[in-house]
């Protein structure tokens, strides 16, 4: 069944909702939706107690590190954690107390996809493939998707599709994958992608970005049969937005634990 998963995004040292298609090296370029004025810990901390699993902390650019490390040491071994990971820093991730690491552009270089730089990430983390979630966020290119690497700015060899989850369930415990056109817009999630996540994943799944309403968990665990969860940012109350309640989302997957 769909559940709720929550995020904390990282942006200068701060929690931020940001319109992910603008996010590129220049400042001024920056669309923001919301700074909080208050940690990561606190939102950590906010999760533990309504026991969301799940969640995921990711560091968009430098400066993220102390943030991150205060989140994972809030709630050792319940947060997964993403952005810049490297088969050099997987493993130290995990021992500062993330349940698992989250990998995109170190798979890609020179945006080619790398199954040795996979295979690196891997043993790196003790061959322990419960410990890794592959990110494969992407942007909409004609009638198909395409990875997109660098902060969601540089488009990579790989579609995302039947044959690339299929490739890639074997080395990983889950998928996420932001939406990136959609993400920070609350227009509305890709309902396409959503579908056919559901068809193609075999491994559980989290959908991000265009969530807006409540009513989205329904719509992905219909368009999903269930077998893809959401993460809902921009709209939530907790970061300033007024289309969704995050007590609503506890809520939703309390009930859904209990059916």
């Amino acid at each position: 069944m769909t559940k709720f998963r929550p995020c904390i995004d990282l942006h200068s040292g701060q929690v931020k909702q940001i319109v992910g298609g603008s996010l590129s090296t220049t400042a001024s370029e920056l669309q923001t939706n919301h700074i909080s004025n208050l940690p990561a810990q606190y939102f950590a901390n906010l999760y533990r107690e309504h026991g969301l699993t799940g969640a995921h902390v990711i560091m968009l650019g430098p400066g993220n590190e102390a943030a991150a490390q205060e989140a994972l040491a809030t709630w050792p071994g319940g947060l997964q954690m993403g952005g810049g990971i490297t088969a050099e820093n997987a493993k130290l991730w995990i021992e500062k107390g993330a349940e698992k690491v989250i990998v995109t552009s170190y798979l890609f270089p020179d945006a080619r996809f790398s199954m040795d730089r996979l295979a690196a990430v891997i043993k790196a983390l003790d061959n322990d493939v419960q410990k890794l979630v592959i990110d494969l966020s992407c942007r909409k290119t004609g009638g198909t998707w395409t990875v997109a690497m660098n902060k969601w700015q540089t488009l990579t060899d790989m579609e995302v599709n039947h044959e690339a989850i299929q490739k890639l369930e074997p080395y990983c415990s889950e998928f996420l994958i932001h939406a990136a056109d959609n993400e920070g817009l609350q227009r509305g999630i890709d309902e396409e992608l959503a579908t056919k996540l559901g068809q193609w994943c075999t491994k559980p799944v989290t959908y991000a970005g265009g969530g807006r309403h409540l009513e989205d968990l329904n719509l992905v665990e219909k368009l999903s049969q269930g077998k893809v969860d959401l993460t809902i940012g921009s709209a939530l109350d907790i970061f300033g937005g007024s289309g969704v309640k995050f007590d609503d989302c506890v809520e939703w997957n309390s009930q859904r634990a209990s059916r």
